[in-house]
């Protein structure tokens, strides 16, 4: 059974931009003979979503992932390409469609400053024709998982951003969309409020089979709540895949932890880097490169030559591989 629910094939958008002349004969010439230049934003994209996924959407400042995200959303059309979300044409049935998705930015609240969470979530309930019984339960289930009872009666201009955040997102998820996209959603949030988000995020996804699409610099975002990965650079898609096999076919830098119930005089071992961990001595992070030394090769060799109480193999920065994806210094496909 076909259960795509997100079906884009290629998809392309240009923008017309102005190209503005500086000083004065620079502005007289620019309002009696403009001249343009076109971005291709995005080039010829395709890819498609089953329900209930969790993909996140990734690239460096510019790639093009907001103006596809707009494309999904329907605030703005291909020039060429196909879009079909959950059946419908976005940018053609933008009415119909807009009651099957939600939208969370980080950055731009969607809920009344002066009125508190609760006061928003009832014009809400009104905009979207909500019944009664679909709205208690969701009201009922979002303050609790996502912790608000004892700010949802205030002010939204008296919270604090991680408390904010978490009333938009219930703004968002109230109508119970099929699909949810989510731009930045744990920007300057704290550690505390940033696992909270995460959690009511993984747990709506189990519970109610919500597509959710995650735009963000924030990888840890990604890592903690996505299987799969799509990143895009200068219009164009570079990978679509798992997270997994990007950590384990795109980063050859590995770390092993030991923790030695002896101390050695000297970890005699070529081709790696030791340190120590927060100062203790007894442990160690021993850095090697997986093209120069196996895995294997490395554990076998300290188990058998060293004395040691506890041994561990640690996952790959997500943030360094898909930093090295971006200059170039990794070729993704």
């Amino acid at each position: 059974m076909n259960n795509t629910i997100i079906d884009v094939q290629n998809i392309c958008k240009t923008f017309k931009i102005n190209k503005r002349k500086s000083g004065f004969t620079g502005a007289l010439a620019n309002i009696f003979h403009p001249t343009y230049e076109y971005k291709k934003a995005v080039d010829n994209i395709s890819f498609s979503i089953k329900e209930g996924e969790m993909v996140g959407f990734i690239g460096p400042n510019g790639a093009g992932k907001s103006t596809t995200v707009k494309m999904l959303s329907g605030i703005l059309y291909p020039e060429s390409g196909d879009i079909n979300v959950a059946g419908y044409i976005p940018h053609k049935q933008r009415k119909e469609y807009v009651a099957n998705i939600g939208v969370v930015f980080g950055q731009k609240s969607q809920i009344s400053w002066d009125l508190s969470p609760l006061d928003s979530y009832e014009v809400i309930k009104h905009i979207y024709k909500i019944p009664n019984k679909k709205y208690k339960e969701n009201l009922e289930r979002f303050t609790e998982l996502l912790d608000m009872q004892k700010f949802i009666n205030q002010p939204v201009r008296q919270l604090s951003l991680g408390q904010r955040m978490r009333a938009d997102i219930a703004a968002a998820l109230l109508h119970s969309p099929k699909i949810v996209f989510f731009d930045e959603p744990t920007i300057g949030i704290d550690v505390v409020g940033k696992e909270k988000i995460r959690n009511f995020i993984k747990t709506l996804n189990k519970t109610d089979n919500i597509t959710m699409i995650f735009t963000t610099h924030d990888m840890q975002d990604i890592e903690k709540t996505c299987e799969r990965l799509i990143i895009i650079d200068d219009g164009k898609k570079l990978y679509d895949g798992s997270l997994e096999n990007i950590k384990s076919n795109y980063s050859t830098s590995r770390i092993i932890e030991v923790e030695f119930e002896q101390l050695p005089e000297k970890i005699d071992i070529e081709k790696v880097t030791v340190s120590d961990v927060n100062n203790n001595k007894m442990k160690k992070l021993i850095t090697f490169d997986t093209n120069n030394i196996s895995v294997n090769f490395l554990m076998s060799n300290l188990l058998s030559n060293y004395s040691i109480k506890d041994i561990s193999v640690k996952e790959p920065e997500i943030d360094a591989i898909i930093r090295d994806i971006y200059e170039g210094k990794v070729i993704v496909h």
